[in-house]
């Protein structure tokens, strides 16, 4: 039993627990004994009532997350990103609006091919992945350290990933699996002149380019839309390891981490990773003038011809707090852009749209979001109560949308009037358009209501009327609310439209 103030309870086995005074269950209850199992006497079976004891191993059990399906092996750091150029004409963007801006950020750089435990020095493509915490929400940046990819129709993305897995019988990558899969796919050549040649193996983190791969498209607050891609060049040059190197480099210092030590170290010495952003822009009016599709992720915009623009650079000068609560946690998605900033009709790129959410939903639960390195910095509701693990601290009684009793806000403030609703036309083809508009011939709502409610019974019109109108008459309705719905039955039947806009006012009166 413990006495007194738990601060100063003193037992065997009790230890501090981080400036909390003793070590505690989850529960935080305070733990009298951590050494030692309660038992039937000294040699008896344990018991099952020993809950400090079911508790600490479950957690245990449960304790490591499922791997990333892929990218599973990678490193973590925060720091921000400084707009140098302006590109505000260009993009509506929130965090391009000024020069010098600086909007906070969480990277992550990875392997893509083998498991959370295997070396940092194999060949393979290495993933770079940015998440801007921008005041009009998070944008994900998904991107790889090569410019292109194997395949452009998402379609074949999971097949793709089991040729460059080990393989199912002895769990080995095989070389012959991967160009077995690929020999389908001449489309893949420029990717393996990257991948197996002398830019295969990255020497660290900070020593490698970033690509978005896929075009976006970038809108203006007048609504001129521009095609995109984007590139990151590391500060400190572009190095990379040869095959006897990278098979040295884990040997000399017993690391299979090197690149992460490498960066992490680096950061703790104070010396900041850091990459500089530039863009290569398109006019989607020429996109068919041109012997490629500008859309396609496995071709590049050759540089001579659409010259590298700078926007701005990134600084990464924090380690992560804790490995698992931030480099396992953290959830990309190529689909979470903010304003400004919106996918072009690449085929694979909306497959990861889909595909990327979907496995952190599985892996993280479904509220991901909420976790602190997931969650927007910004102001912003979601109307997520529900699921496993949901901490959202709300109590608010409207959690939909639209609503005459939540305040809505003002997106010309916000400068997302025309960026957020913005259609993107392909050249040549204006029918091919992609919008977000009401299904036409919405009036013949009225004439079919109108009908089903004239051929009701008298019993069957009042009994109706008695629920609307009580509904209604509920002191949280608000009074635009009220009016819309009566001048809908005004519309739907005239007489209706009077006996539901009488009995209300007769309920209204008698409730004052």
């Amino acid at each position: 039993m413990v006495d007194g103030p738990v601060a100063s309870s003193v037992g065997p086995g009790i230890r501090p627990g981080h400036g909390q005074g003793i070590l505690t269950t989850n529960g935080g209850v305070p733990i009298y004994d951590n050494l030692n199992s309660e038992t039937v006497g000294s040699r008896g079976p344990v018991l099952l009532e020993d809950f400090h004891l079911q508790e600490k191993n479950a957690v245990f059990n449960r304790a490591k997350l499922p791997e990333r399906t892929v990218h599973a092996r990678g490193f973590a750091a925060k720091g921000h990103f400084e707009v140098t150029k302006d590109i505000s004409a260009l993009c509506a963007a929130d965090l391009f609006s000024e020069v010098g801006k600086k909007t906070p950020v969480a990277a992550r750089f990875s392997t893509v091919v083998h498991e959370r435990g295997s070396p940092e020095s194999l060949r393979d493509i290495r993933g770079f992945s940015v998440k801007f915490y921008t005041q009009a929400g998070n944008w994900d940046f998904v991107g790889n350290d090569t410019p292109t990819f194997f395949v452009r129709d998402g379609l074949q993305f999971a097949d793709l990933n089991r040729a460059l897995r080990p393989d199912p019988v002895y769990n080995i990558q095989q070389g012959w699996r991967v160009l077995d899969f690929n020999s389908h796919h001449p489309e893949s050549i420029l990717q393996f002149l990257w991948l197996l040649g002398d830019r295969g193996i990255p020497k660290s983190w900070r020593f490698m380019e970033g690509y978005g791969i896929h075009t976006f498209v970038l809108a203006a607050k007048d609504g001129k839309q521009t095609y995109v891609k984007f590139k990151w060049e590391p500060k400190a040059g572009v190095k990379c390891l040869s095959d006897d190197e990278a098979q040295k480099v884990g040997e000399a210092n017993m690391r299979h981490s090197h690149a992460s030590a490498d960066c992490a170290e680096a950061i703790d010495n104070g010396e900041p990773l850091e990459w500089t952003l530039y863009i290569q822009t398109m006019d989607p009016a020429t996109e068919n003038d041109w012997p490629f599709d500008p859309l396609d992720s496995t071709k590049v915009w050759d540089e001579a011809e659409f010259p590298l623009q700078e926007v701005g650079r990134m600084v990464l000068d924090k380690n992560v707090d804790n490995w698992h609560n931030e480099n396992e946690m953290i959830a990309f998605s190529p689909g979470m852009l903010p304003p400004g900033i919106l996918p072009s009709n690449d085929k694979l790129l909306h497959s990861r749209i889909m595909a990327y959410s979907d496995a952190q939903r599985y892996r993280l639960g479904v509220n991901y979001l909420q976790l602190p390195i997931n969650a927007p910095k910004n102001t912003h509701f979601d109307g997520n109560y529900d699921g496993l693990m949901n901490t959202a601290k709300r109590n608010e009684e409207v959690n939909y949308e639209p609503s005459h009793n939540a305040p809505v806000p003002d997106l010309k403030e916000l400068g997302r009037e025309d960026a957020g609703n913005i259609m993107l036309e392909n050249a040549g083809n204006k029918e091919n358009v992609k919008t977000r508009q009401k299904i036409g011939k919405d009036d013949y709502t009225f004439v079919q209501s109108r009908k089903y409610y004239q051929q009701m019974e008298r019993r069957e019109q009042e009994v109706f009327q008695g629920h609307l109108v009580g509904f209604l008459a509920m002191p949280k309705c608000h009074e635009k609310t009220r009016e819309i719905w009566v001048g809908w039955m005004h519309k739907v039947d005239e007489t209706l439209g009077q006996e539901v806009e009488k009995a209300l006012n007769d309920a209204l009166s008698k409730s004052k």
